[in-house]
C-alpha cells in the first residue's frame, strides 16, 4: 500500500484561476534546484547516525560536485553571458540574474560546510587520532622532520613566479592550488614591495604524513608545509604573507559538427585545451587583504561575483586521502552483494537468460553476472558477435577485457565507446584503441550527441536458429561504480527486444534509418513521443475513472515540455509520485496546477542511480526501465533507450521489493515543497524508522 504521508504546504497566496502551463512561476532554478540536491549531501555530513569516515566522504563528494558544477553550470552561463544571450531560461531568469542567484545562494552553504569542518568533524577526528597539524601545533623535532621533507621532496619541484612589470601574471591552471606570496626587499629607498605566485604541486600528496605515535595518523598540509619555508624559495627577501587561492576553470568540450571527420583527434585537442579554459572561480583564504583580491580578479577577468572567500581548508576534495583510510569502525559496514538464486551453481548464463527474464539490482545483487555474460560469450565457440556500447568504464575494465577476448578469439566485436563522456574521454580513447587493436569494430559516436544507452547484445548460433541475448542497464559497464550506485540490470533473450536491439545496432554503427521499434522508447526518436503519450494515456484513464497513476524514479527533471505534461495529468486527477535524487525544475502542491504531485529525493550510503517508470494503465499496469532522465538532452540529443519489464513476476518484484521500500523511507527521504526547497520527511507517530536502502541490504542478504 502506498504510503500517504503529506507533503509540505503549496507557497502562500497562489492563485486560483488557472495560469498557463508555461509560466515561469510553476518552474523553479535548474541550476539552484542543483545546488539545493548538493545540500542534500551536506546534510549526511552533517548527519551523526553516519559513520565519521562516511561523513567526511559527503564532504568530499560536495566540494568535488562543486568543482565539476563550476565547470560545466557555471562555465555555461557564463558563455551564455559573454555572447549576450538574453534568452530567458524555464524559471524566467536571464544568464546574469542566474549567475547571481548562484553566488547568493552558495555562499551560505560554504559557510555551513566550513563550520561543519572545522568545527565538528576534524574535532571528532583529532578524537580517533587523525588529525590535520597546523604548524603552530607542531614541537620541534616536528618542525625539524617537516623541514626536512620540504628540503628532499618538496623544494626541488617548486617553481616560484615573480609577478612585476617584467613578469606578467602567470597562467593558473584548473583547480590548482597556489600560494599569493608578499615580500620585499630592503633599499636605499625603503622597503620596496614584491609579489610571487607559488603553485602547490599536484603531484605531491596535498597531506603530508607526520610521525605519529601507534596507530594514529598526523598529518600537515603541504600549502603549510611551503608557506612555512618561503626562506628557502625567496632568500634576500623578508617574507611579509602569504595566501592560498585557488582558480576554476571551464572545463567543457567545445566540439564543432565539422570535426566529424575525426571525432577522436577532435576530443584529444579539446582535451588539451581543457586545463586552459576561461576562469570561472577564484576561491581566497579568507585573511587574503582586498588589494589582493583585486588583483587576482583583474589578472583573471573575474568579478566580486565570482569571487568565494574561504575560511579554512581549500579544496576539500583531497579530504578523499583521510576518507580512504583502513579505520573498519570508521565507515559503514561491508556487505557482500549477493548472486541471484537462478545463477547459483549455474555456469552457462546463457542457459539461465533462457528460462526468462532476469534482472538484478546493484549493489545489492553483483555486477560479476554481467562480466559472466561477456566472458561466457568470448569462449563460446557458439557465439557469432557482440555489440556493446560504452559510457563510462573502469581505468582496469574486466568488461572491455572480455571484449578483446572475444575479438582475439575471432567472434565479430562491435564497440561504441563514447568519447564524449565528460571526464572519462581520456580513458574511453584508451579503450577505443586498444580494442581496434585486437581487431574489434570501434565507434567513436557522433560529434553533437552522446551515446548515452546502455545495451550488450549478444548473437549465438543455437540448433533452432540464431538467438539474440540482449542486457540493458541503467548504468554504465564500470564494476567499480555498480558497488556505490543503485542500478537495474535486465536480461533477455525475447525476440523482440533483441530485434529492436539489433536496429539499434545497425542505426549507431551503420547508414540504417530505422525509426520504428517495437519495443523499446528510443532516443533521439521515440524516446520524448512515448514518454508523453505514456503520461497522456493516464490522463485519459483518470478523465473516465478508471484507475490511473505515474510513478517515476529517476536522477533529474528539467525538460519543461514533459513538466507541462505531468501538470496536465495532475490537473486531470492522476497521482503522481516522482523519486527525483537530483534536480528537479517542477514544483508539487500547487493549487490547480500540481495537487496530485509529490516529489522525494533519497540520498544516502549508495547513490540513487537507477530511473524506472511505472504507469497504472487503467489496472494492467506498465513498467519500464533504462537510461533516461526526464532532460532535454536525454530525449532530444543524446541515444538513450528505455525497455518495458514484460516478466509480470519482475513487475511485482519492482512494485513490491524496490518501489514500496523507496515511498516508505523516512530517513533518507526529503520532500520537495513549493517553492523549490527540501525538508526532511520524518516518522508519523508510531511509525518506526525506515531506511530503503539498509532494508535492501538487510532482504538481499538473506538470498
Amino acid at each position: 500500500m502506498l504510503v500517504s504521508t503529506e507533503s509540505a504546504a503549496p507557497l502562500e497566496g497562489a492563485p486560483e484561476a488557472p495560469i498557463p502551463l508555461d509560466d515561469p512561476s510553476l518552474y523553479y532554478s535548474r541550476e539552484l534546484s542543483w545546488l539545493e540536491f548538493n545540500e542534500r549531501v551536506l546534510e549526511e555530513a552533517i548527519d551523526e547516525r553516519n559513520p565519521l569516515l562516511e561523513r567526511l566522504k559527503f564532504m568530499a563528494i560536495f566540494s568535488t560536485n562543486l568543482d565539476e558544477y563550476f565547470m560545466i553550470r557555471v562555465a555555461a552561463i557564463k558563455q551564455q553571458i559573454a555572447a549576450e544571450v538574453q534568452r530567458r531560461s524555464n524559471d524566467g531568469r536571464l544568464p546574469e540574474e542566474q549567475l547571481q542567484a548562484i553566488s547568493h545562494r552558495l555562499r551560505s552553504s560554504l559557510e555551513r560546510f566550513m563550520r561543519l569542518l572545522q568545527g565538528e568533524l576534524l574535532p571528532a577526528l583529532e578524537r580517533e587520532g587523525i588529525r590535520i597539524l597546523r604548524y603552530g601545533d607542531l614541537d620541534e623535532p616536528q618542525r625539524v622532520q617537516l623541514r626536512q621533507t620540504f628540503l628532499d621532496r618538496v623544494f626541488p619541484v617548486l617553481t616560484p613566479l615573480a609577478v612585476d612589470q617584467g613578469h606578467p601574471f602567470p597562467y593558473i591552471s584548473n583547480l590548482s592550488l597556489s600560494l599569493g606570496v608578499e615580500m620585499y626587499e630592503d633599499t636605499d629607498e625603503g622597503p620596496e614591495m614584491h609579489f610571487a605566485r607559488v603553485k602547490v604541486p599536484p603531484s605531491l600528496s596535498r597531506l603530508v604524513p607526520l610521525d605519529a605515535p601507534g596507530e594514529q595518523k598526523h598529518y600537515v598540509l603541504l600549502e603549510d608545509v611551503i608557506g612555512h619555508n618561503l626562506d628557502s624559495l625567496f632568500p634576500g627577501m623578508q617574507i611579509r604573507a602569504s595566501y592560498l587561492f585557488r582558480v576554476t576553470r571551464d572545463a567543457d568540450l567545445d566540439l564543432q559538427e565539422d570535426e566529424a571527420d575525426d571525432l577522436l583527434r577532435a576530443i584529444e585537442s579539446e582535451l588539451r585545451k581543457r586545463r586552459f579554459g576561461e576562469p570561472v572561480r577564484l576561491e581566497v583564504d579568507a585573511h587574503m587583504p582586498q588589494h589582493l583580491r583585486d588583483m587576482l580578479l583583474e589578472a583573471l577577468s573575474l568579478s566580486e561575483v565570482d569571487l568565494y572567500e574561504i575560511d579554512g581548508m581549500l579544496g576539500t576534495s583531497d579530504l578523499w586521502t583521510i576518507v580512504n583510510l583502513d579505520r573498519p569502525e570508521l565507515h559503514d559496514a561491508p556487505f557482500a552483494p549477493s548472486i541471484p538464486k537462478r545463477l547459483v551453481g549455474q555456469p552457462d548464463i546463457f542457459a539461465a537468460i533462457r528460462e526468462g527474464d532476469l534482472l538484478l539490482q546493484h549493489p545489492y545483487e553483483s555486477f560479476d553476472p554481467v562480466v559472466q555474460f561477456l566472458q561466457q560469450a568470448a569462449e563460446d565457440p557458439h557465439v557469432l558477435a557482440i555489440k556493446q556500447t560504452l559510457y563510462r568504464t573502469s581505468g582496469t575494465s574486466p568488461v572491455v577485457q572480455a571484449l578483446m577476448q572475444a575479438a582475439e578469439n575471432g567472434k565479430q566485436v562491435a564497440a561504441l565507446i563514447e568519447l564524449k563522456a565528460r571526464f572519462d574521454e581520456e580513458n574511453n580513447i584508451h579503450w577505443a584503441r586498444t580494442l581496434e587493436l585486437v581487431g574489434a569494430h570501434v565507434v567513436y559516436g557522433f560529434p553533437g550527441m552522446k551515446v548515452h544507452a546502455k545495451v550488450i547484445m549478444v548473437v549465438r548460433d543455437e540448433p533452432d536458429g540464431i538467438k539474440r541475448y540482449v542486457h540493458i542497464g541503467t548504468g554504465n559497464y564500470n564494476e567499480k561504480t555498480a558497488r556505490i550506485y543503485t542500478d537495474f540490470s535486465l536480461f533477455t533473450c525475447r525476440p523482440d527486444i533483441g530485434a529492436d536491439v539489433t536496429h539499434l545496432f545497425n542505426r549507431l554503427t551503420g547508414f540504417s534509418k530505422a525509426m520504428v521499434y517495437e519495443k523499446l522508447l528510443v532516443a533521439p526518436t521515440t524516446l520524448r513521443d512515448g514518454f508523453r503519450n505514456l503520461i497522456r494515456r493516464e490522463a485519459e484513464h483518470a478523465r473516465a475513472g478508471r484507475p490511473a497513476r505515474i510513478i517515476a524514479k529517476l536522477n533529474a527533471i528539467s525538460d519543461a515540455r514533459t513538466v507541462r505534461e505531468l501538470y496536465a495529468a495532475s490537473q486531470a486527477g492522476v497521482p503522481i509520485e516522482l523519486i527525483v535524487r537530483g534536480m528537479c525544475e517542477l514544483r508539487p502542491g500547487i493549487p490547480g496546477v500540481s495537487e496530485t504531485i509529490r516529489v522525494r529525493s533519497i540520498v544516502g550510503r549508495f547513490l540513487e542511480h537507477s530511473r524506472f517508470f511505472v504507469f497504472e494503465n487503467g489496472g494492467d499496469r506498465e513498467t519500464y526501465m533504462g537510461s533516461a532522465d526526464w532532460m532535454g538532452r536525454n530525449l532530444d540529443r543524446r541515444v538513450e533507450i528505455t525497455v518495458p519489464v514484460l516478466d509480470k513476476a519482475l513487475q511485482q518484484h519492482i512494485w513490491d521489493d524496490v518501489l514500496q521500500p523507496l515511498l516508505a523511507d523516512n530517513t533518507k527521504a526529503r520532500w520537495l515543497r513549493s517553492d523549490g526547497t527540501y525538508v526532511r520527511r520524518l516518522p508519523e507517530d508510531g511509525e518506526p524508522l525506515f531506511c530503503a536502502q539498509t532494508a535492501s541490504l538487510e532482504r538481499f542478504k538473506t538470498h
